[in-house]
């Protein structure tokens, strides 16, 4: 989850009048006035259309709220807050239902529509609404992205070091020109949740927190327990994680899952050997350096390209292929072909995965809330010698802290949530990022809690199979422990792929 890594219709007006729950109708709810334009509590939407990646849309009604930049000060700097409203197909409970979106650095608005079908159960009878974090997306974004030809994946060492620390200080240059970069954690995305609660006029709203968002649905329903109705957490993050600390040795434990998982079949093992041992070959032949240029097609724009091998790209590569196992299944084919001295599929990879990172994480953001709320907290000795990304990955993150403004985080910040919340957590078996074990952490301190583990499948699995349906049936009964969740267990996961022709070569 560190920096550098990424959702309808306008509506009939009758679909969009006050809905009504089991006993009385709703007193407050979308409605359209005479022009028809439409109203929610005291916001206003228009029409919008929400693009997510790839040629994804989804239409939408799209809004704005003004809040101060810094909560002490509400006379000075105003950020406008994006907002969208993705209205239920038909009459509405009043609870709608909050998606936010992970990183930090992610924009709910951006990543919606990759969920949009996942939220299609949901939408029968409830509201979506999302909120821009401030510093994503629409929200005065806190961007500053690379240059397609930056060389920092290509570089290690004392080299690497310094251009990660030079572009920190370049960020940090041009983004307080627009923001006072203390206040943009998650403490003040949750005050801008509620603010938004409060401009739709509902008493109570659902949230449903991805990766990082699940850290920010835990903050609210700590901060705003009357206001919480139920949370769901996809891919977990428990308030005891410091983001980035376990982040080396959670990817060695998942690449060992997957290399496994190759040695265990005939076909991988057969056609590519053990995956261990090529990464062990790749990786000295790289650190040692002098091969010569690859040329290269770049995967994103077909561009024909030139670099010269480097530890950097393999170990950024691996740092995100793991999130989905379907990535993850090429990895003993890439590690391969890069043993046998043919290097263009790993460059060709890296660069994509590291432009598609760029491309959805807002820098600016994301170190804010790294080095306000985690960065205290750093043991750069916690050793991660052995593994791929080793103990430098840390110790550089805490470097560029040291560089960034420091806000503050809430008294409690790292205490376990608790209460009678209705929570249902969701793992991916092999997530690299947050493995199952957080969700048991998280479960363990909530008696209406219940923590569902998606066999096979890695980060994100909200859209998987029938999770869906699962996921609506606790919004409507807030009931975890009723679900029925044995139609999780036909998920299976991607076998790896032994060449290019798929499975079996």
């Amino acid at each position: 989850m560190r920096p550098r890594l990424y959702l309808a219709c306008v509506l009939a007006v009758g679909a969009l009048l006050a809905a009504c729950d089991d006993t009385q109708q709703q007193a407050s709810g979308p409605r359209a006035d005479a022009d028809g334009i439409l109203h929610y509590g005291g916001l206003r939407f228009e029409p919008c259309s929400l693009a997510g990646s790839g040629n994804t849309t989804v239409r939408a009604q799209c809004s704005s709220l003004a809040v101060p930049e810094n909560p002490d000060d509400p006379e000075g700097r105003q950020i406008e807050l994006a907002i969208a409203l993705v209205a239920a197909d038909g009459m509405a409970q009043p609870d709608p239902v909050y998606m936010i979106a992970g990183g930090p650095g992610q924009s709910a608005l951006e990543t919606y529509p990759m969920l949009h079908g996942a939220f299609a159960d949901v939408r029968r009878s409830r509201h979506v609404i999302l909120v821009d974090a401030r510093g994503t997306g629409g929200s005065n974004p806190l961007h500053c992205p690379l240059d397609e030809d930056d060389p920092v994946l290509a570089l290690t060492g004392e080299e690497a070091e310094a251009a990660t620390l030079e572009f920190t200080r370049r960020c940090r240059a041009q983004l307080e020109q627009v923001a006072d970069l203390r206040f943009y954690t998650t403490g003040e995305h949750v005050r801008d949740l509620d603010a938004v609660r409060q401009a739709l006029g509902v008493d109570r709203i659902n949230l449903v927190g991805v990766s990082y968002g699940t850290r920010v649905a835990q903050q609210y329903a700590a901060t705003y327990p009357d206001h919480t109705r139920a949370l769901v957490l996809d891919s977990v993050a428990p308030n005891s994680l410091v983001l980035g600390q376990e982040h080396a040795r959670n990817l060695e434990d998942a690449l060992e899952t997957h290399f496994a998982r190759c040695r265990e079949d005939r076909a991988c093992v057969a056609n590519l050997g053990d995956p261990r041992e090529q990464l062990g070959l790749v990786r000295e032949r790289l650190e040692a350096g002098g091969i010569g240029p690859v040329r290269y097609r770049d995967p994103v724009d077909g561009q024909w390209r030139e670099d010269a091998p480097r530890f950097g790209h393999l170990a950024g590569l691996l740092r995100m292929y793991p999130y989905q196992p379907t990535m993850a299944s090429m990895l003993p084919l890439l590690l391969h072909e890069a043993a046998q001295g043919r290097y263009e599929s790993l460059l060709a990879q890296a660069r994509m995965t590291y432009r598609n990172l760029g491309d959805s994480i807002a820098m600016g953001m994301s170190l804010s809330v790294t080095c306000s709320e985690d960065a205290p907290d750093f043991d750069t000795r916690a050793g991660d010698d052995g593994t791929v990304l080793g103990d430098t990955f840390l110790a550089m993150m805490d470097e560029q802290c040291g560089l960034w403004p420091r806000g503050s985080r809430a008294e409690g910040f790292r205490a376990p949530l608790e209460g009678d919340v209705p929570v249902l957590a969701i793992s991916g078996e092999f997530d690299p990022v947050t493995p199952p074990r957080y969700g048991d952490e998280v479960v363990g301190h909530l008696p209406n809690g219940r923590h569902l583990v998606l066999p096979g499948q890695g980060h994100s699995v909200l859209s998987l199979g029938c999770m869906p349906k699962l996921f609506a049936q606790f919004i409507e009964s807030t009931d975890a422990a009723a679900l029925d969740a044995s139609c999780l267990e036909r998920l299976r996961p991607t076998p790896p792929f032994a060449g290019y022709y798929g499975w079996e070569p």
